[in-house]
């Protein structure tokens, strides 16, 4: 997501790069690029409008900080006004003094309301908040048992009364059912329409009446751009929400919903969905969509999904095995298949600093076809073979077995067993601090990664630095200016 307005951005950086200060003249166009680049992804005009005029005001009244260029200065501003548009901090899901918390979900058909219903349910239950679904959709074929399906999958109990009966008296008794048994939250899944029209509403209204929730949230499709921001606002007038979940924003959206429901509705966007999976479901962070959409990545978003995955002990365990050269084919198995618990190579890659637009979508591809390729050559291997990954390397006979029951070639077993030989000894070398430089900026290093550390943030904190990639122009050029220097003899001056 984000892709085209992150591109539009960075043409609004160039546009300052170059100059002495930020000045009237040379902040027109650049102006012009964050205008073009949030019009095309679909913000409500008003909000474009008010988002120019802030930065231009900030970016005039800035004062010149010392070694800062002022590309890197105006990056900082837009970033902030981001921040500041998409509602500064996130807001979450309330609990109530006296259980049960009783949280209503409304929403268009098609938007994906049930399902967000089911993954805001997981996502309270990894939370350890007991959660009890209750269908009162009895208009849509099929939506009752769709909630039931989703709620054995998710291990989270759902009542449902049928299609015959009336949703108000079913959510009444959803409730009563839930203090009776002592749940700590009721999701209450009520009926979409393909529009908004006065017999919904009026449901909707009768059932909020009956059961006092204390969260309202609009389900609202992320592709819908500045209409989603409309559609809450509507739906906040007529029945009074508290918030709003976006889903599909692992799609081909182009921001604009994100960007504009806060400001046009005046009511925050809680979570927001990146994916069809249960799992995919993300309370949402202002400060961290900025990073996103300015194409810093979200490096706590990603140790936030790590730690959701790891598991301490085996992390301290892994990182030993690193450090003596005993990573073995077993434990690289476990790693990949960890890192598909957290989601695409392409998610994960967009959470790194400077990865997003770095590599190419077809790249990505490449990388998710390869590692699927190392996974069957794996499983082909014998539980020996896998701890032992020195039989391989002077066995052929042993890696034609493994080409033939992978369905791949003796070559690429050859390349795989090669590979990992030398990825065993590189990491053994990082993890003793014989390969400095070698770690991500802010990363911590691989060791980090692999030794179940959580990986330092390098000085992001909530506020990314201004001009990450100007300051490495800058490094760069800097660089080079010294390499010419000794070149022409003046190395020692």
């Amino acid at each position: 997501m984000f892709e085209a307005l992150a591109d539009r951005f960075e043409s609004a950086w160039k546009k300052l790069r170059g100059q002495d200060k930020i000045s009237e003249a040379n902040v027109q166009d650049a102006l012009r690029e964050v205008r073009r680049a949030l019009l095309e992804a679909d913000v409500n005009l008003q909000v474009v409008k008010d988002f120019v005029a802030e930065v231009q005001t900030k970016a005039l009244g800035a004062e010149v900080i010392s070694g800062v260029n002022p590309s890197q200065q105006f990056v900082k501003i837009v970033y902030d006004e981001l921040v500041n548009v998409m509602g500064e901090t996130n807001v979450p899901l309330a609990q109530a003094d006296t259980p049960p918390t009783i949280v209503l979900m409304a929403g268009l058909q098609g938007t994906g309301k049930t399902t967000a219903t089911a993954k805001l349910a997981l996502h309270l239950r990894k939370m350890d908040r007991s959660t009890l679904l209750v269908a009162t959709d009895v208009y849509r074929p099929a939506a009752i048992d769709q909630l039931v399906t989703l709620g054995k999958q998710i291990g989270v109990p759902v009542f449902e009364m049928g299609t015959e009966a009336n949703p108000v008296e079913i959510a009444r008794q959803g409730v009563a059912k839930a203090q009776a048994d002592g749940i700590d939250t009721v999701i209450i899944d009520t009926a979409g329409r393909l529009q908004i029209d006065e017999s919904m509403m009026a449901e909707l209204a009768q059932i909020k009446a009956t059961v006092q929730p204390h969260e309202v949230l609009l389900v609202v499709d992320a592709m819908t751009g500045q209409e989603a921001a409309n559609l809450t606002r509507t739906f906040h007038e007529q029945i009074g929400i508290t918030g709003a979940i976006l889903t599909k924003m692992d799609g081909d959206t182009r921001g604009g919903a994100a960007l504009s429901v806060r400001r046009i509705s005046g009511q925050p966007i809680k979570f927001i969905g990146v994916g069809e999976k249960v799992e995919a479901l993300q309370p949402f962070y202002p400060d961290r969509m900025a990073q996103r959409i300015l194409g810093m990545g979200d490096v706590l978003t990603l140790v936030e999904k790590a730690q959701e995955e790891v598991d301490i002990a085996e992390a301290e365990k892994l990182q030993e095995k690193i450090l003596t050269a005993k990573f073995d084919f077993t434990d690289f198995l476990k790693q990949l298949r960890l890192m598909k618990n957290m989601g695409s190579l392409a998610g994960i890659m967009k959470l790194i600093p400077g990865m997003g637009n770095k590599i190419s979508e077809e790249q990505l591809q490449q990388g998710e076809v390869q590692l699927k390729r190392t996974e069957a050559m794996i499983n082909s291997m014998t539980l020996e073979e896998r701890k032992n990954p020195d039989l391989l390397a002077g066995s052929p006979s042993r890696r034609k077995r493994i080409a033939r029951g992978s369905g791949y070639s003796l070559n690429d077993v050859s390349k795989l067993v090669s590979d990992f030989q030398k990825m065993r000894t590189l990491m053994q070398q990082m993890g003793q601090g014989q390969l400095p430089g070698m770690g991500m900026p802010g990363m911590g290093g691989l060791g980090g990664l692999f030794g179940g550390g959580t990986p330092a943030m390098g000085g992001y904190g909530n506020t990314p630095p201004p001009g990450w990639r100007g300051y490495q122009a800058q490094t760069n050029t800097k660089k080079k200016k010294k390499k010419e220097k000794k070149k022409k003899g003046f190395g020692s001056l």
